[in-house]
């Protein structure tokens, strides 16, 4: 069920799903030669075995979800908002039309947004496709992460431990767009602030085959003797104290104790006037 909806999506998607439509929307069949792919279809990877069992389940049972498309009077033919992979499937399977919902107007922001909640929702985007999607709703629609959050059944830490993903270098995002490497190998890469350091044991993972434990345990080795003494924060923890300095606009640590469950959090500021605004902050979330 739909959870509550930041203002910057509410008012784009109008409170409805499928959302968006300015004109009336209608099931149809239509020759899959009349469809267009999305301009901004967030997926850049469809893996050939999965579309054709895709393709052979379509054969056997049919299409179970339709697509959803919007006609272009200009080209007379039929964008795809959400479904590329039901499409791509089922060309492959044969099929020479397909079961489509017709939406007769949607403008250039609506079509982004379906498509990547759609593909976010369903979570068979890869990871950094999925980080990649959560930012450009961000920047396109003003969305913040408390509300993306709400709106895809997400925790704020999945959300910001997302897009951390994208301030790794370019080649080991490409490890993970191609599976080679997992998001939690990502992440303990991440503990490894020297991208030199970093670089080193992204190799070693790959070559050595290593499991995100022994990926993060390598994390904490390669750390300077300092940052050993600081204690490396898990990549949760890190993503907690940024979710919490997005909320507060001020800096917070999360000192963990000796004992489980246990430790410290600090809020910094500066000012009177900052603990006054960071008191109404939190104010304002117990209401």
């Amino acid at each position: 069920m739909r959870q509550s909806l930041g203002r910057g999506l509410d008012a784009l998607l109008g409170g409805q799903m499928p959302p968006g439509a300015t004109g009336k929307a209608g099931m149809q069949k239509i020759s899959l030669d009349k469809i267009i792919p999305n301009r901004y279809q967030p997926r850049k990877v469809f893996k050939e075995e999965s579309l054709q069992e895709l393709a052979q389940s379509i054969k056997q049972h049919g299409l179970t979800q339709p697509v959803v498309v919007v006609y272009d009077g200009g080209l007379d033919k039929y964008e795809l908002v959400v479904g590329e992979r039901r499409f791509r499937a089922t060309e492959l399977a044969g099929f020479t039309e397909i079961d489509a919902i017709v939406h007769n107007k949607l403008d250039d922001k609506q079509m982004c947004a379906l498509a990547l909640i759609e593909n976010i929702q369903r979570e068979d985007l890869n990871p950094i496709e999925t980080a990649l999607g959560y930012k450009s709703l961000m920047q396109k629609f003003m969305v913040s992460q408390t509300e993306l959050g709400e709106y895809c059944g997400k925790s704020k830490a999945a959300i910001s431990n997302s897009l951390r993903l994208l301030s790794l270098e370019e080649h080991i995002q490409k490890s993970i767009e191609s599976g080679d490497l997992t998001e939690g190998h990502g992440r303990a890469l991440l503990m490894v602030p020297d991208m030199h350091k970093r670089d080193a044991l992204f190799k070693r993972i790959l070559g050595n085959k290593m499991s995100v434990r022994q990926a993060e345990d390598a994390a904490r080795e390669a750390l300077s003797p300092k940052q050993k003494i600081k204690k490396a924060k898990s990549p949760d923890t890190a993503a907690f104290e940024q979710s919490l300095e997005e909320a507060l606009g001020t800096k917070v640590e999360v000192r963990q104790g000796a004992k489980s469950g246990r430790g410290t959090l600090i809020v910094h500021y500066n000012t009177n006037d900052q603990l006054d605004m960071i008191a109404e902050r939190l104010k304002s979330k117990m209401l």
